[in-house]
Parts: structure tokens; sequence; C-alpha cells
């Protein structure tokens, strides 16, 4: 059947259109607070309609323990992430910030071993490739953080003039990753406090809903602290308004059903096998659109992580039951 795959392949370019979105506009000098802010409020309107529809009168099950499970997730599992991959989309690339979006099931496995929630099991086959994932990912991931190499022109010349001059380019690369590798510890950390959300409000969409919203109230009140000059959080009709738009519509709302479909379909590994994608997408949008150098050691670490990320989903494929 390929409408799943054809669905996970959509959601890969949205998530690539989002990135290189995002780094134009943090580039132009947009607050990063008040993106996130003004994201989460278009986000949680758009799936506000469903959470109404699909879920109808669940609201009322809300309690003070599970706004506080959802207040911590709003926090730990999207508010900081998001900021943190924006800071560090600002002192990097696209093209190696996609790279970091491979080891999040990679981290996720590992908080969850420490927390007791997956067993390790060294001696099995399943355990090893388990483990020889993680060490891929890991040693990838520092392959291409400390070794550069050789720049590869892969386009020639006739694309050059198109390159987007950025103010804020990679000149603090080591602070970029720290934030990336910050981003994707506490993104990580979203799925063991969602798997307790769900025991105590097992509603996805009011979930949803109540985490976009109270993610963006904790941001905008942490933005409106660091600066409260109005023009900072003034939008016009222009690229920012845009992104935005494309943030709560396509990269929140869109993305979030066909993801949900795509697991009900083939189960909850299979969107994480495209994830890799975004990494080859924006790599070569990246290139020709922004003019982001291609180097060896760049392509060396992304194959890596990617192909410990498959080893990985590999050894977590035989956990499945056959039917």
């Amino acid at each position: 059947m390929w409408k799943p795959p054809a669905a996970m392949v959509l959601v890969q370019l949205i998530i690539t259109g989002l990135i290189m979105l995002s780094k134009v506009v943090i580039s132009r000098g947009m607050f990063i607070f008040a993106l996130h802010a003004y994201r989460s409020a278009f986000g949680t309107m758009c799936i506000l309609p469903f959470a109404m529809f699909y879920e109808r009168g669940k609201w009322k099950e809300l309690n003070w323990r599970t706004l506080g499970w959802i207040c911590l997730n709003s926090c730990i599992g999207y508010a900081m992430p998001t900021c943190l991959n924006y800071y560090g989309l600002r002192d990097t690339t696209p093209s190696y910030a996609a790279i970091f979006l491979n080891i999040i099931p990679l981290i996720t496995f590992i908080l969850s071993t420490v927390l007791r929630m997956e067993k390790l099991q060294f001696r099995t086959a399943t355990g090893s490739l388990k483990v020889v994932g993680v060490l891929l990912a890991v040693g990838g991931t520092m392959l291409v953080s400390l070794y550069k190499g050789k720049v590869l022109h892969l386009w020639g010349s006739s694309l050059r003039h198109q390159r987007y001059e950025q103010p804020h380019t990679a000149k603090h690369h080591v602070r970029g990753t720290i934030l990336l590798l910050g981003s994707s510890f506490t993104f990580a950390s979203w799925y063991p406090i969602q798997s307790m959300v769900n025991k105590v409000y097992p509603h996805k969409y009011w979930s949803s809903t109540a985490t976009c919203f109270l993610g963006g109230l904790q941001t905008t009140l942490i933005g409106i602290i660091l600066r409260r000059d109005r023009n900072t959080w003034k939008l016009g009709w222009d690229l920012q308004l845009l992104t935005i738009v494309y943030t709560a519509v396509l990269a929140t709302a869109v993305r979030y059903n066909l993801e949900s479909w795509a697991v009900a379909k083939r189960g909850p590994a299979f969107p994480t096998m495209f994830i890799p994608l975004i990494t080859v997408f924006t790599t070569v949008l990246d290139s020709i659109f922004l003019g982001a150098a291609i180097t060896v050691g760049s392509l060396l670490g992304a194959v890596t992580v990617i192909a410990g990320l498959y080893v990985f989903l590999w050894g977590k494929s035989k956990e499945l039951p056959t039917k």
C-alpha cells in the first residue's frame, strides 16, 4: 500500500520547509520567543476544532493532576526543545540542525532504559542491534561536529548567485551544537512524560491542544520579560507571518493527523523510518538556496547517524509482535 509511505514523505517535506523558513526569519532577526509564541497560538487554533469534533466533552475530564502533567510536558517536551532548536539553528545551518533529528529516537531509548521503561537486553540480538545503533549515531554526531574535511561543490557555479546572505552565520558552531543536543535531549523527554499524560488523560486532541496552548503561554511570559518592545512582537504581511501560518497549518495540524493515521496503519515505529529523509532534503535545499557548504565530514557523519538509526529501528522491529 503506497499511501502511508507517501504520507510520511510528505511529512518530511513539510518539516524540511519548516526548518528552511525558520532559518530565514530567525536570520532576519525575528525574536525566537515571539516566533514560538505565535506558532503555538496558531497551532492551538488549528488543533482545537479536531478536539471539539472527535473528543467532544472530554475537556470536562481535565483535573489539576492532569493539568500538572500537561504543563510539565508543554515545558520540557514542547517549549524548551523548540526554542533550543531555534537558537541552535540560528548558530548553525538547516542541514546541520536536521542531523540532530535522527538521534531523538535513540536518546529516547537511552532515557527509557535509565528510567527502566525499557530493558536493554545486551545478550539478545535485539538488544545488541539497539546498542550498536546508538553507538553509530553518537559516533556520527561527533564526526559531523568535529570534522569538516573537503568542501564539495555539487551544484556547480550556476547556483552560487542564489545564496542567501545570512547575518547570523555559523560563527558560534560549538554553542549551536550544544543547543541542538539540548533540544534533542529535551524533546526525547517528551515521550516518557507523554506516556504518563496518556495514562491520566488518554484524549490526544485535547491533550495536544492544552500542551500547545500552555507551551505558548510559557514562552510568551518569558519573552515579554526579556523584550518588552512592541516592535519585537509586531507581525506584518511578510515571511514571518507566512512561517507562522505554515507552522500552524502544515507543520502542526496536517503533520499531526498524517502521523497519527500512519501509526494506526503501520505501527509506532513506521514514521521514524522516514526521519533521515529530512536530512537529505534539507542538505540539498540548504546548499542550493542558502549556500551552505557540503563537506566530506558532514556527509560521512550524516550517513553514519542515519545508519545508526536504521540499525536501531531494525532492532526495535524485532520486538514487535508478529501477526
